[in-house]
């Protein structure tokens, strides 16, 4: 009854001037769907999680019974994408649901532009609760309460595995972190639950700090995985098979930070590496097995949407690179799960390209709201319904170069179900085409290919189509903030050389001025 009395008050307003509204949020854009009823809706979001680390997605020794269930008793979206792969500009995308050049979080150093409207501040004016736990990681190292959450529980910048004074900020107010993060956060969280009416809609927004690096896992989960057998990725020899058609960017940058030459500018085991990578996964499932706990235990379960995402993917090792940034599949892809049995039957595997921008969309229609005009994306519930609805043939990918990191350059990018094109700019390097039906590992650059110049010429039409749409046809810039990591590690990988196609036998005056 609150929220339909909210609902009434919001097309009222709507009706008016608008004036009454404007300041929260702005240019209020919001109208009911008729004839559904709100959902609450639990949002658990991963840091850097790999789409494949999960065991229904057939990883060979890493246990996730309950993301699993998720999965068994609702739906796994195994074509999920993140439109930029990095911290802040992700988590912006996923709440406003807006490309990364419009909303301009293009790095993970500079603050969210005032005024920036998060989707969770439309589901308070509908009569929700709401609630933030965990990573916020926009604007440096803030963690203020932010618009949009009634309940704020989150720490500055990547936060802190294991117990730190005042390190925990809990709405406003700085307390000690007195336990491991994953499962501190996840009590904050279930607490906050279980105070609320149960006819009381609630949204929730879990936001996990693991499993960033450096990988910490919880003392109960230690040394699970010390003996398992880590298989290098098979693009990560440096062998004339995997880096004939490369960039020369890609090939250099594996001396760098992000190459598994000198990744992070150590020593560092990458096998060892996964292993830590995997045992700290362990506690993140654990708190998805107690939220769906507390979930059915207040007779919940079988109508609150649970959708479950990575923030953006890893690589460890694939192309000689390790991190994300980039767009190759083991960074732009990402797990995604939803559950909610009322709304749509169980077992699923879907296959259309979803994306961090459609989570807002989703969130809004399962609170029985329409998409806001200014959103990018789409709700994909018509999807998980099996209702027929017109998709997106095609999702875009952008990448600004950042100071900090200076070996990964500008890069945009257009991910069809087939095709993936990418397009860099501002370096003497060449661009890529990759056939994923064919070459799912993304081991062979078809952008040279005379049989393929026509999918390249609509591709490269079709980029920049979408950024026109979008408002994306410029660079966005940002003044130098954090250090940088631009070290090479001495008589290890000389400068590479450009693909084939870059060569002439003879010169050809073409008597240009």
């Amino acid at each position: 009854m609150r929220y339909r009395t909210a609902i009434m008050l919001l097309c009222s307003l709507m009706c008016c001037t608008g004036s009454a509204i404007a300041a929260d949020p702005p240019q209020l854009e919001l109208a009911p769907i008729e004839g559904s009823r709100p959902r609450n809706v639990v949002f658990i979001l991963v840091d850097d999680h790999r789409f494949d680390a999960m065991g229904c997605m057939g990883h060979p020794f890493l246990e996730t019974p309950n993301m699993d269930r998720l999965a068994a008793g609702g739906a796994n979206l195994t074509a999920a994408y993140v439109t930029t792969s990095l911290c802040s500009p992700s988590r912006a995308s996923i709440l406003t649901g807006q490309y990364a050049h419009q909303h301009r979080v293009v790095d993970n150093n500079n603050p969210v532009r005032e005024g920036t409207v998060f989707f969770p501040q439309y589901l308070q004016q509908a009569g929700y609760k709401t609630g933030f736990f965990g990573k916020w990681h926009m604007g440096g190292e803030s963690d203020d309460p932010r618009p949009g959450f009634d309940r704020w529980v989150s720490f500055r910048g990547q936060g802190s595995y294991l117990p730190v004074k005042s390190g925990i900020n809990v709405d406003g107010e700085r307390v000690p972190q007195q336990g491991y993060i994953t499962d501190e956060i996840t009590d904050y969280c279930l607490d906050w639950l279980k105070g609320i009416d149960r006819e009381q809609p609630f949204f929730i927004y879990l936001s996990h700090k693991a499993v960033h690096a450096n990988f910490t896992p919880a003392e109960r989960h230690k040394g699970r995985y010390k003996d398992a057998v880590v298989v290098p990725p098979l693009t990560m020899a440096d062998t004339p098979e995997n880096f004939a058609s490369k960039p020369r960017w890609v090939q250099d940058q594996r001396n760098s930070w992000h190459g598994v030459d000198f990744p992070y500018h150590s020593s560092l085991d990458i096998a060892e590496y996964y292993r830590n990578y995997c045992e700290t996964l362990l506690a993140v499932d654990d708190s998805v097995g107690r939220v769906l706990q507390t979930l059915e235990d207040r007779g919940q379960l079988q109508d609150t949407l649970v959708i479950y995402m990575g923030d953006n993917g890893f690589c460890f090792g694939e192309h000689g690179l390790i991190d994300k940034r980039h767009a190759y599949e083991a960074s732009m892809r990402v797990p995604m799960l939803a559950h909610c049995p009322q709304l749509f039957p169980g077992g699923q595997t879907i296959k259309k390209v979803v994306a961090n921008i459609d989570i807002g969309p989703t969130v809004l229609e399962a609170a029985g709201l329409r998409t806001p005009k200014h959103m990018h994306g789409r709700s994909f519930l018509p999807i998980l319904q099996g209702r027929q609805v017109e998709w997106r043939d095609a999702l875009l990918y952008e990448y600004y170069w950042e100071r900090n990191f200076p070996q990964t350059p500008t890069m945009h990018a257009v991910r069809t179900d087939r095709w993936k094109y990418i397009h860099y700019f501002g370096i003497w390097d060449t661009d890529e085409l990759y056939d994923l039906q064919n070459d799912p590992l993304e081991r062979t650059n078809l952008i040279n290919s005379q049989q393929h110049a026509q999918t390249v010429k609509q591709l490269n039409r079709q980029l920049f189509e979408m950024l026109e749409e979008t408002g994306g046809m410029y660079i966005p810039l940002n003044a130098d903030r954090g250090g940088i990591q631009n070290l090479r590690l001495r008589g290890r990988g000389a400068g590479h050389d450009f693909p084939d196609w870059f060569y002439r036998d003879e010169a050809v005056n073409s008597g240009a001025q």
